[in-house]
């Protein structure tokens, strides 16, 4: 057993990339995650956690670098939560992510043999987020270059966390995950706010005006929606504001104000203030267009999004007649975007403005053969009154209730697509019904390139017999 300890410096060699987007190295059979590593890397870090069974690592510098590691596009990638990945090269971010789905569905489910295809690449590698949510502060994160900087404000700052900790927020100025305008936008809104005298919100004495900015960007039309959410409405200092804004940027079509008074780190407000222009956006997945407003669930990848429910379309298999179950429906894009190719489709969803949304979706296409069921999985299910010939499972991270895997199991439908953002809940569900379904394939799409999260998409057969 290794005798290493807490804080002690020491050299490893990263063998491996492990859950969660670290790298792996072992002393003495002690396996070690190391922050900021790459399998092939020899480094220098500090162990920061110490456990019976392994440790936990800060790199502090790399003395020998992996043939995988690049140098990040981004000057704050080392210290911001953002994206973990920008000094992996592109290509092994594909290749672990689809090892990860591959031993999650192994180890975590106990299903051997499936198909793990190569995970589908990102459309854009940079600038492919539709939506960014900047946090406002009176109390900046510094880089280790601006520590001795006198003319850097250290009580102001909107930006993206540090890593674990909430009330660390680095003062962002160009984030190259989101579209290029976004940043020059960001950075006139900074200056409006500093120049407004209004003060930023502290993050632990929960007083101050400004709390978020969030931006928002329709890749089909190519404009702009800014949402400013504050303590607080003050019309008579945000709507000039916001003209201002639409006027150095025309692009930008809609301004909002969601005011929140709630501590909870969350920019949706209780009321929400049109400042200037259209109280929505709009973007489009395949033929459909979809309305997008301030608070409005929306895959925050477009492009990806339409090769995800591309693949979703092709393991559903749908010949123009059968009736499909879509749980955890949301605003409604999958069964919109399958609309043409069945019969009727339903969905079922607990919140309720996404159920909104999504009949006004439905109207916007003019799509007629989707409803939506208004509730909780659990009540919803065994009231049904249809028959599913195929269903269609996109759940949220946590994945499903066991109550609900039981119910699919007794409605028994032909075939099945499982939608996963998290591949070890995924690989715990498909578990539960694997006696009574097949996974033929599995395809990890990836929605977020520089970071270690993948969605992936597997296609179930009802077993014969």
């Amino acid at each position: 057993m290794s005798d290493i300890r807490k804080r002690q410096e020491i050299e490893l060699d990263v063998t491996d990339m492990a859950f969660g987007g670290r790298g792996l190295a072992r002393i003495d059979g002690l396996a070690v995650f190391v922050d900021d590593a790459v399998a092939g890397d020899r480094v220098r870090a500090r162990i920061f956690k110490k456990k019976k069974r392994h440790a936990e690592a800060k790199t502090l510098e790399v003395l020998s670098p992996s043939s995988d590691r690049v140098e990040p596009a981004c000057i704050y990638a080392a210290h911001c939560g953002g994206c973990k990945w920008q000094h992996l090269s592109y290509e092994k971010q594909l290749f672990y992510k689809t090892l990860q789905v591959g031993e999650a569905l192994e180890h975590i489910g106990g299903i051997e043999g499936v198909s793990v295809l190569p995970a589908l690449a990102s459309p854009r590698a940079f600038h492919y987020r539709n939506k960014m949510e900047f946090t406002c502060t009176d109390s900046r994160w510094l880089l280790p270059e601006e520590l001795a900087n006198p003319d850097v404000i250290k009580d102001a700052a909107i930006g993206l966390h540090v890593p674990g900790a909430f009330d660390r927020v680095l003062d962002i100025h160009e984030c190259h995950i989101q579209p290029e305008m976004a940043s020059p936008l960001l950075n006139f809104i900074r200056e409006e706010i500093l120049a407004s005298g209004l003060p930023m919100y502290g993050l632990r004495s929960h007083e101050g005006f400004w709390r978020f900015v969030m931006l928002r960007h329709s890749l089909i039309d190519d404009v702009f929606m800014v949402n400013l959410v504050t303590k607080e409405a003050d019309e008579s200092i945000l709507k000039p504001m916001a003209e201002r804004i639409r006027t150095a940027f025309p692009k930008v079509c809609s301004v909002v104000n969601n005011v929140t008074r709630r501590k909870a780190g969350v920019a949706i407000g209780e009321e929400e203030i049109l400042l200037s222009g259209e109280p929505a956006i709009y973007d489009a997945i395949g033929s459909f267009r979809f309305k997008i407003s301030a608070n409005s669930f929306f895959q925050t990848n477009t492009a990806g999004a339409e090769k995800l429910y591309g693949k979703v379309a092709e393991y559903a298999d749908l010949k123009g007649g059968e009736k499909v179950l879509d749980l955890y429906s949301g605003t409604g894009t999958i069964p919109i975007f399958l609309s043409e190719k069945a019969s009727e489709i339903t969905g079922i969803e607990i919140v309720e403005s996404a159920v909104a949304d999504a009949r006004e979706n439905c109207l916007e296409n003019g799509v007629e053969n989707c409803r939506f069921l208004l509730g909780d999985m659990k009540d919803v299910l065994p009231a049904l009154d249809i028959q599913p010939d195929v269903i269609i499972i996109d759940p949220p991270r946590a994945g499903m209730h066991p109550d609900v895997v039981s119910r699919i199991l007794v409605l028994a439908p032909e075939r099945m697509v499982y939608v996963s953002c998290n591949p070890a809940t995924m690989a715990r569900d498909l578990a539960m019904m694997h006696k009574d379904y097949e996974v033929l394939e599995v395809q990890p799409v990836d929605m977020f390139p520089h970071t270690f999260h993948i969605e992936a998409v597997a296609k179930l057969r009802r077993r014969q017999g």
